[in-house]
């Protein structure tokens, strides 16, 4: 079985894919791989619980929230390939190296919630190519259709990468000498599936083409739908779109009535862009309901959306009742 570290190079030779965005995507796995021992030591290293700090999103933050970001942020300043970034953490983007061609945007740590009590979490990144000019908040945004690459990792009873440099999804397994080896290529997504993934505590906040959705799957065989649908949710966004990416599901995370001023909960450019490149790749859909996400264009950093995805004739039933 081929290495990360073997397959690398040949995936860019064979597609004339820059050395240096190779270059970016080991930096963003090297610290994913430091980041998987702190979150498989946990409370042995006294690095689960609250860190008594919040994000610019206003919510707390966990120990290893802080520690996962500190971590991606000091390696990728370090690689002279990386002009910027962008976390989920930060207020704003961080300047790297002048001479960088390369943006990187990530989600240090998705699901973090769920830390103390030993769920799978994971790592979030997009890549982008810088534009022309001095780098600004403008230069990150672009539409996820032009990233030019993606990725997780999951950290869970296996510490999995999972990435796409748009040509195909690879899936690679951290073995018990800390060495990332690939163990599928090109996985699909199940054109149709059985299985959804929604928070229903929400169920009240929901608008009626979801509300209407919803039901129909509750009903089973006997409603319109003719088959029976069985409700997975994690509450780590990394750990349901790998479930999708194995055996096909749709994940989504509504907009709600709460607050009609906000499209969404999750995040445009660490969360939805990134994930719906990697399923877009299997084959699988993505949307907000109105759009594809990729074609999405940003307003900012921080931007939130709806969010639809996975198996494909699910996404665009939904997208069909939104429509109506």
């Amino acid at each position: 079985m081929k290495t990360f570290a073997q397959f690398l190079p040949q995936h860019l030779a064979q597609h004339g894919i820059p050395a240096e965005l190779g270059s970016v995507l080991e930096s963003v796995v090297s610290a994913c791989c430091d980041i998987s021992g702190k979150v498989r030591l946990g409370a042995l290293a006294g690095v689960l619980g609250a860190a008594g700090t919040g994000n610019i999103q206003g919510e707390d933050q966990k120990k290893l929230d802080v520690i996962a970001n500190d971590i991606l942020i000091k390696v990728l300043k370090n690689n002279q390939n990386v002009a910027g970034l962008a976390s989920e953490e930060e207020d704003t983007f961080v300047a790297c190296n002048g001479n960088g061609r390369y943006l990187v945007l990530f989600d240090p740590l998705d699901g973090s919630s769920n830390i103390d009590v030993n769920i799978s979490v994971g790592t979030i990144f997009s890549i982008l190519a810088k534009s022309e000019g001095a780098l600004a908040t403008e230069s990150f945004l672009q539409s996820g259709r032009a990233q030019a690459g993606s990725g997780y990792v999951l950290y869970g009873p296996q510490t999995q990468l999972v990435f796409t440099l748009k040509h195909g999804v690879f899936v690679f397994t951290l073995d018990e000498n800390g060495v990332f080896v690939l163990t599928q290529e090109q996985p699909q997504v199940p054109v149709a599936t059985k299985e959804f993934a929604i928070n229903m505590s929400n169920q009240r906040h929901w608008l009626p083409p979801v509300q209407q959705y919803v039901a129909e799957l509750l009903a089973g065989e006997t409603g319109v739908r003719g088959k029976n649908y069985n409700m997975r949710w994690v509450a780590s966004m990394v750990a349901e779109i790998h479930r999708i990416l194995m055996r096909g599901g749709v994940f989504m995370y509504p907009q709600d009535t709460r607050d009609l001023s906000k499209p969404g909960k999750l995040r445009l450019m660490y969360e939805a862009n990134p994930m719906s490149l990697i399923l877009e790749q299997a084959g699988g859909a993505a949307g907000d309901a109105a759009q594809a996400m990729l074609d999405i264009q940003p307003t900012g950093l921080h931007q939130r959306v709806a969010v639809f995805m996975g198996s494909r004739e699910e996404v665009e039933y939904v997208e069909r009742l939104h429509r109506v």
